[in-house]
């Protein structure tokens, strides 16, 4: 029969030290994620918005139509700030998904993703258009399946990825000024689709972060012909 007493000391401080380390890091989580907290908060007071750090149900289902939020299980919606800014009618928040695998022992292990999303309500409809890396489209956006949209500038065709079932839109959209715009800012992963313009990342982001995305957000706003509006 086992006896706990063949552990040893040895054995014991292993466990000990494993304890500690897991105190440790469940400590540290908690304290990071209450300075984000504190650093979204005093964010969303200096631009204006109400900042909510619950969880919420409602966004994912409202803004379906950007492909990573239906990702994986487990999805919340949460550190959400919303309200207006320069106008217009913005939200943003940070988001989380799990996936799950299972290794060549058959132990299965779950994998937290966690990335922020900045999104302006439009007060028209609009087609889905997906403007991005080619490596960041593949990996967000697989089930994405219209075909890459070319364009007459050769930098900007050769730098971004653009899809959407409707190509007149997705000509309209990028005009010389956006085209302009965006080859000043190549990071960027914009979707557009249904009322709402959306610009996503592949991480949490940091405070500066999301209010430069939601900066970002009112430019590209603006470089949006009226037309498309007017006529919708």
């Amino acid at each position: 029969m086992y006896n706990s007493s063949h552990i040893g000391p040895v054995g014991i401080l292993i466990a000990v030290l494993i304890g500690i380390a897991a105190a440790v890091s469940i400590i540290w989580s908690a304290m990071r994620t209450r300075k984000r907290q504190q650093e979204l908060l005093e964010l969303a007071a200096r631009l204006g918005l109400d900042f909510n750090p619950g969880i919420n149900p409602v966004l994912p289902i409202e803004f379906g139509f950007i492909d990573p939020l239906n990702r994986g299980d487990n999805r919340t919606a949460f550190n959400v700030f919303s309200g207006t800014l320069d106008g217009r009618n913005v939200v943003a928040f940070d988001y989380h998904y799990e996936t799950h695998s299972t290794d060549g022992q058959g132990n299965q292990r779950t994998t937290h993703h966690y990335f922020s999303v900045a999104v302006m309500r439009l007060d028209a409809e609009f087609p889905k258009l997906t403007i991005a890396h080619e490596g960041i489209l593949l990996k967000i956006a697989e089930v994405f399946s219209d075909q890459d949209i070319k364009f007459e500038s050769a930098e900007f065709s050769k730098t971004f990825c653009v899809r959407s079932p409707d190509k007149k839109f997705a000509y309209d959209v990028c005009n010389a000024q956006m085209i302009e715009y965006l080859l000043a800012n190549r990071d960027i992963h914009l979707a557009i689709g249904v009322h709402a313009l959306a610009l996503l990342s592949d991480e949490q982001l940091p405070a500066v972060q999301i209010e430069l995305n939601l900066q970002r957000l009112i430019e590209i706003r603006s470089r949006l012909p009226e037309y498309l509006f007017t006529n919708s």
